[in-house]
Protein backbone atom coordinates (compact mmCIF):
# COMPACT_ATOMS: atom_id res chain seq x y z
CA UNK A 1 0.00 0.00 0.00
CA UNK A 2 0.92 3.55 -0.74
CA UNK A 3 0.94 5.50 2.29
CA UNK A 4 0.64 9.51 0.98
CA UNK A 5 0.60 11.65 3.68
CA UNK A 6 0.90 15.72 4.60
CA UNK A 7 1.23 16.75 8.62
CA UNK A 8 0.64 20.52 9.77
CA UNK A 9 0.94 22.77 13.26
CA UNK A 10 -2.33 23.95 14.56
CA UNK A 11 -3.69 26.77 15.56
CA UNK A 12 -6.13 25.91 18.55
CA UNK A 13 -7.21 23.00 20.40
CA UNK A 14 -10.65 23.38 18.67
CA UNK A 15 -10.03 19.44 16.97
CA UNK A 16 -11.60 18.11 20.89
CA UNK A 17 -15.01 19.34 20.15
CA UNK A 18 -15.32 16.67 17.38
CA UNK A 19 -13.41 13.61 18.64
CA UNK A 20 -12.21 11.98 21.46
CA UNK A 21 -8.67 10.58 21.91
CA UNK A 22 -7.10 7.30 22.10
CA UNK A 23 -3.85 6.48 23.69
CA UNK A 24 -0.93 5.47 21.20
CA UNK A 25 2.32 3.86 22.20
CA UNK A 26 4.93 3.22 19.85
CA UNK A 27 8.39 2.30 19.14
CA UNK A 28 10.67 1.43 16.59
CA UNK A 29 12.81 -1.42 16.10
CA UNK A 30 14.55 -0.08 12.92
CA UNK A 31 14.42 3.92 12.05
CA UNK A 32 16.89 4.69 9.20
CA UNK A 33 16.43 7.01 6.15
CA UNK A 34 15.35 4.30 4.03
CA UNK A 35 13.45 2.39 6.06
CA UNK A 36 11.10 2.23 9.36
CA UNK A 37 9.71 -1.00 10.73
CA UNK A 38 7.18 0.73 14.37
CA UNK A 39 5.67 -1.78 16.78
CA UNK A 40 2.00 0.36 18.04
CA UNK A 41 0.16 -0.16 20.55
CA UNK A 42 -3.78 1.18 19.37
CA UNK A 43 -6.40 1.54 22.36
CA UNK A 44 -6.56 -2.30 22.45
CA UNK A 45 -5.23 -3.70 19.09
CA UNK A 46 -1.02 -3.75 18.26
CA UNK A 47 0.14 -3.90 14.43
CA UNK A 48 3.65 -3.97 13.33
CA UNK A 49 4.40 -1.48 10.68
CA UNK A 50 7.45 -1.35 7.90
CA UNK A 51 8.14 1.29 5.75
CA UNK A 52 10.34 2.65 3.24
CA UNK A 53 12.04 6.01 2.15
CA UNK A 54 9.48 9.01 1.59
CA UNK A 55 9.64 10.56 -1.80
CA UNK A 56 7.09 13.49 -1.83
CA UNK A 57 4.76 12.66 0.49
CA UNK A 58 4.61 9.41 -0.54
CA UNK A 59 6.27 6.00 0.73
CA UNK A 60 5.19 2.36 0.58
CA UNK A 61 3.63 1.05 4.07
CA UNK A 62 2.97 -2.55 5.20
CA UNK A 63 0.81 -3.06 8.60
CA UNK A 64 0.03 -6.00 10.00
CA UNK A 65 -2.00 -6.86 13.55
CA UNK A 66 0.25 -8.93 15.92
CA UNK A 67 -0.78 -10.46 19.37
CA UNK A 68 -0.81 -7.31 22.10
CA UNK A 69 1.28 -9.24 24.38
CA UNK A 70 3.88 -9.30 21.51
CA UNK A 71 3.20 -5.67 21.00
CA UNK A 72 4.27 -4.85 24.88
CA UNK A 73 7.45 -6.98 25.24
CA UNK A 74 8.72 -5.70 21.73
CA UNK A 75 8.13 -1.71 23.03
CA UNK A 76 9.68 -2.78 26.25
CA UNK A 77 12.55 -5.29 25.38
CA UNK A 78 13.38 -4.71 21.22
CA UNK A 79 12.01 -1.36 20.56
CA UNK A 80 14.70 1.68 20.29
CA UNK A 81 14.32 3.68 23.87
CA UNK A 82 12.47 6.38 24.66
CA UNK A 83 9.30 4.84 23.01
CA UNK A 84 6.32 7.45 21.39
CA UNK A 85 3.51 7.96 23.84
CA UNK A 86 0.32 10.35 22.16
CA UNK A 87 -3.40 11.02 22.19
CA UNK A 88 -4.57 10.57 19.02
CA UNK A 89 -7.96 12.11 17.90
CA UNK A 90 -9.61 11.38 14.44
CA UNK A 91 -11.92 14.50 12.88
CA UNK A 92 -13.72 14.12 10.25
CA UNK A 93 -13.86 17.20 7.72
CA UNK A 94 -15.00 17.78 4.30
CA UNK A 95 -14.43 13.88 3.48
CA UNK A 96 -11.25 13.70 4.89
CA UNK A 97 -10.14 12.07 8.54
CA UNK A 98 -7.39 14.69 10.02
CA UNK A 99 -5.08 12.49 12.78
CA UNK A 100 -4.37 15.30 15.42
CA UNK A 101 -1.70 13.66 17.17
CA UNK A 102 -1.29 15.05 20.90
CA UNK A 103 2.61 14.02 22.36
CA UNK A 104 3.46 13.18 26.06
CA UNK A 105 6.89 12.49 27.25
CA UNK A 106 10.14 13.78 25.74
CA UNK A 107 7.56 15.26 22.98
CA UNK A 108 5.01 17.17 25.41
CA UNK A 109 3.81 20.28 23.64
CA UNK A 110 3.48 19.06 20.42
CA UNK A 111 0.58 18.66 18.48
CA UNK A 112 0.27 17.81 14.74
CA UNK A 113 -2.31 17.45 12.38
CA UNK A 114 -2.43 14.76 9.66
CA UNK A 115 -3.94 13.80 6.85
CA UNK A 116 -3.70 10.78 4.29
CA UNK A 117 -4.50 11.32 0.38
CA UNK A 118 -5.18 8.88 -2.75
CA UNK A 119 -2.45 11.05 -4.47
CA UNK A 120 0.02 13.63 -3.88
CA UNK A 121 -1.78 16.47 -5.95
CA UNK A 122 -5.18 16.07 -4.34
CA UNK A 123 -7.08 18.97 -3.18
CA UNK A 124 -7.84 19.57 0.35
CA UNK A 125 -9.77 21.79 2.27
CA UNK A 126 -8.01 22.85 5.98
CA UNK A 127 -9.97 23.20 9.09
CA UNK A 128 -10.14 26.52 10.73
CA UNK A 129 -7.87 25.12 13.79
CA UNK A 130 -5.23 23.76 11.16
CA UNK A 131 -2.03 26.06 10.55
CA UNK A 132 1.67 25.72 9.21
CA UNK A 133 2.19 22.73 6.80
CA UNK A 134 5.37 20.91 8.25
CA UNK A 135 5.40 18.08 5.80
CA UNK A 136 8.95 18.15 4.53
CA UNK A 137 10.58 19.04 8.06
CA UNK A 138 11.83 15.42 8.94
CA UNK A 139 12.29 16.73 13.00
CA UNK A 140 7.93 16.12 13.15
CA UNK A 141 8.83 12.39 11.42
CA UNK A 142 7.49 10.26 14.48
CA UNK A 143 10.50 8.15 13.84
CA UNK A 144 12.80 10.61 14.45
CA UNK A 145 11.01 12.45 17.42
CA UNK A 146 12.40 9.94 20.03
CA UNK A 147 16.05 10.65 18.69
CA UNK A 148 15.40 14.01 18.74
CA UNK A 149 12.73 14.89 20.82
CA UNK A 150 10.60 18.02 20.82
CA UNK A 151 12.17 19.16 24.34
CA UNK A 152 15.26 19.51 22.94
CA UNK A 153 14.42 21.75 20.01
CA UNK A 154 15.39 25.17 19.90
CA UNK A 155 12.65 27.39 19.16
Amino acid sequence: MIEIERKFLLKNDDYKRFSQGIIIKQGYICSENDRVVRVRIYGEKAFITIKNATIGFSRDEFEYEIPFDDAEKMLKCVCQQPIIEKLRYKVKFEGFVWEVDEFFGENEGLVVAEIELEKEDQEFLKPDWVAQEVTNDVRYYNANLFKNPYKEWKM
